[in-house]
């Protein structure tokens, strides 16, 4: 995992807030300060920009490559989203505690795409690699 987290370049948070005191905001600021370029998705912002980037809508609007997805949303809403996740393909799925679902996951296993479930994203970075963002 920490060879991925060094690699990995680019985040998208299914489930980006933009309210601080959230985890679906505190997580990726995080990860944005750690130098990774987050690419949120929320219906309820869409258009706005957090992080640097503008907010979509869903994950369909999304066309860069993806290394992690972060998701910030209940497993059940986020099994309906299987085959756009698919399509993205991205290099692993982090579902945030909350987020797991175990139909879910054993999609995106069957699909390929690895997955890490109930654990979160800022903590396992700030164990594996401290604040030293990806070096």
């Amino acid at each position: 995992m920490r060879d991925l987290l060094r690699r990995a370049r680019t985040i998208l948070v299914l489930g980006a807030h933009r309210d601080p005191s959230r985890p679906a905001h505190y997580v990726p600021a995080y990860l944005h300060e750690a130098g990774y370029r987050i690419l949120p998705v929320n219906p309820l912002f869409a258009g706005e920009v957090l992080f640097g980037e503008r907010v979509r809508a869903e994950l369909g609007e999304v066309r860069e490559g993806v290394d992690i997805l972060d998701v910030f949303r209940r497993g059940e809403a986020v099994l309906a989203e299987l085959e756009k996740i698919r399509a993205l393909a991205p290099g692993l799925v982090w579902l945030q505690p909350g987020a797991e679902h175990p139909e879910l996951e054993r999609a995106l296993k069957e699909a390929g795409i690895p997955v890490v479930a109930g654990r979160c994203l800022m903590v396992e970075h700030r164990r594996l690699l401290g604040d030293r963002g990806r070096a």
